[in-house]
């Protein structure tokens, strides 16, 4: 598929080479904030991934990776409407997080709020410089809707992340690399060609074995012990046993020997 042929999706722009899908989003007039018809594009996108993609990188055009919620959406709803307008955001991430297409986020400047609950379902996180995150939803008078009481206090910890979410309190692109915020801190302007090459990286992996890398991981850290290391043996079992793996591995050993 060419760059050419990919689908049409509102407020975000694609391309794809070598297969790596670039995924931007397009509102930089408006920070990147997200709006209902921004998660409708990547629910589609993630559900659906484009023929020939092995990887997805995922930036914002402009100044901004995403500075969060779009407030002028953020309208008088039944008590029931918050909860399924909070349930689709979730069912999205989840699918970008699961769906099984390693995902590369390049962060730069706001990455805050649903920006921030965005950022945290990719795989992988390359920080620019100019990159800070915060959950500022407390100063607002509302809550946080898009996964981040999961995913933000899976990696830095519940007791930091009320903390964040209490004070308001902003955290550089350093001071949010050492807890987990991202796992790469680039050279100014160079996240996005790091994420990419990242990607790349990661496409030459056997497909199998991204998917269990994606999927067991997570469910695995949340089991005892002697049921983790079951799944483990099941995940070694289905990557190990495909065509892909039974040439890689006495590659690799002939590599090494060389």
């Amino acid at each position: 598929m060419t760059t050419e042929s990919l689908p049409r999706l509102t407020h975000l722009d694609l391309a794809l080479d070598d297969g790596v899908l670039l995924v931007s989003i397009d509102r930089a007039d408006k920070r990147n904030a997200i709006n209902d018809t921004l998660i409708e594009s990547l629910n589609t996108l993630f559900s659906q991934p484009p023929e020939g993609a092995k990887v997805a990188v995922l930036t914002g055009h402009g100044d901004h990776f995403s500075a969060g919620l779009d407030l002028a959406e953020h309208g008088l709803r039944e008590p029931l409407e918050v909860m399924r307008h909070s349930q689709y955001w979730h069912a999205t991430f989840q699918q970008m997080e699961f769906g099984g297409l390693p995902v590369v986020a390049a962060l730069h400047g706001a990455v805050i709020g649903g920006g921030l609950e965005l950022a945290m379902t990719a795989h992988v996180r390359v920080a620019d410089p100019s990159t800070f995150y915060q959950l500022p939803e407390g100063r607002r008078g509302i809550f946080v809707g898009g996964g981040a009481s999961v995913r933000v206090s899976r990696v830095i910890g519940a007791d930091r992340t009320r903390e964040m979410m209490l004070t308001g309190r902003r955290y550089s692109a350093e001071d949010g690399q050492r807890p987990g915020l991202s796992h790469r801190l680039a050279e100014p302007g160079a996240a996005l060609t790091m994420a990419r090459q990242l990607a790349l990286e990661i496409a030459a992996n056997a497909p199998a074995s991204n998917y269990m890398m994606i999927n067991a991981l997570a469910r695995i850290e949340n089991m005892p012990m002697t049921e983790g290391l079951f799944s483990e043996s099941l995940a070694a079992e289905q990557a190990q046993t495909r065509d892909r793996a039974r040439g890689g591995v006495p590659a690799w050993h002939d590599e090494r020997a060389a």
